[in-house]
């Protein structure tokens, strides 16, 4: 059982999760507020682990809703994590 616990009210509303491991290179950039300020449906977590061992000190990714996005920099990697958003976004309201 998954327990989640809402900051604010808001957050109620969010549907979709970006994960992001904070050893990852994409933490370089402060993708959690780029991203929640772009898109309010979005929760972005930061978690210690995402199980992919060595993948998140070389590679810039991160999951969105279950799917691996990856770049070959922060900051191509954070247009291609707004692109995959926008996907899913398309879907949900479709």
């Amino acid at each position: 059982m998954i327990i989640i616990y809402l900051e604010k009210e808001s957050d109620a509303m969010k549907i979709i999760v970006v994960e992001v491991c904070d050893a990852n290179v994409l933490t370089t950039i402060d993708v959690e507020t780029i991203i929640e300020d772009e898109f309010p449906e979005v929760a972005v977590i930061i978690n210690q682990c995402l199980s992919f061992c060595g993948l998140c000190r070389s590679v810039p990714y991160a999951i969105v809703n279950n799917r691996r996005i990856f770049g070959k920099t922060p900051e191509i990697c954070l247009d291609n994590i707004r692109q995959a958003i926008k996907e899913e976004l398309t879907i949900f309201y479709s």
